[in-house]
């Protein structure tokens, strides 16, 4: 059995020991977060490893590191979006590198999983470059159905270290007890997940979330340590950690 384990990049936070640990990184495009320096040092990173390198776009909103919704025309925000994995594709092809997978990022991840306009615009800007990424989206989300309708391929995605509602979204981060810092209740969800067995939400008895990677934020406290408790659990159960 394959899984993936993600990690969120080139976001300001010391990333580099998570490379060892997964097997995929989705790199900040310069919008929500980093230039083209992070993005070069970040594909440098994930060729030493290796791990397959993919694209984080977010809302064109630095000072919100793209954590806070914002109003964008539909053709505004399908440019922007194009814009970003066009400029870290560009880094990656000078250094040999290809863009495997597009991951959107914060506030647009969230908001395109629940409504299924944006999740449309963001699958039809991805779904127009040439050759297509996978997109990588929240497990039974819009955005997932809307990759799928875009004949994108989907990998469905779950979280170590954040709780989720009983609907299957996650928590927002102001939530109490939103993110999970202790590396063994990382390691239990992401585990529980792989095997498609029910977590605790924050609201309710037990939710189910079905996925094919499992994603680690690195500016989550005790990153490195969750991720490593993380990779050991799965592997621990049988579980290959390969990209997707």
């Amino acid at each position: 059995m394959n899984i993936d384990i993600n990690a969120d990049v080139g976001e300001g936070a010391d990333d580099a020991p998570l490379y060892p640990i997964v097997s995929s990184v989705n790199i900040a495009c310069g919008a929500h977060a980093g230039n083209d320096d992070t993005m070069a040092r970040a594909i440098e990173l994930a060729l030493k490893h290796p791990v397959s390198i993919g694209a984080h776009p977010g809302y064109p909103d630095r000072q919100n590191l793209g954590r806070k919704p914002l109003e964008m025309h539909k053709a505004e925000l399908r440019q922007s979006i194009r814009h970003q994995i066009a400029r870290l594709r560009s880094i990656a092809a000078g250094r040999g590198a290809t863009i495997m997978h597009v991951k959107p990022h914060g506030a647009l991840y969230n908001e395109a999983a629940g409504d299924p306009w944006l999740a449309a615009t963001v699958a039809d800007a991805v779904g127009s470059l040439k050759p297509k990424p996978r997109l990588i989206a929240l497990s039974g989300s819009w955005l997932a159905a809307a990759g799928r309708s875009a004949t994108l391929l989907v990998a469905e995605e779950g979280f170590a270290d954040r709780r989720y509602r009983r609907d299957g979204t996650l928590a927002p981060r102001d939530t109490p007890g939103a993110l999970i810092t202790d590396p063994v209740s990382a390691a239990e969800q992401a585990l529980a997940i792989a095997r498609g067995a029910p977590i605790e939400p924050v609201d309710g008895s037990s939710v189910t979330i079905h996925a094919s990677s499992i994603c680690v934020h690195a500016d989550t406290p005790g990153a490195v340590e969750s991720a490593r408790a993380v990779r050991a659990a799965l592997e621990q159960a049988g579980f290959t950690i390969a990209p997707l």
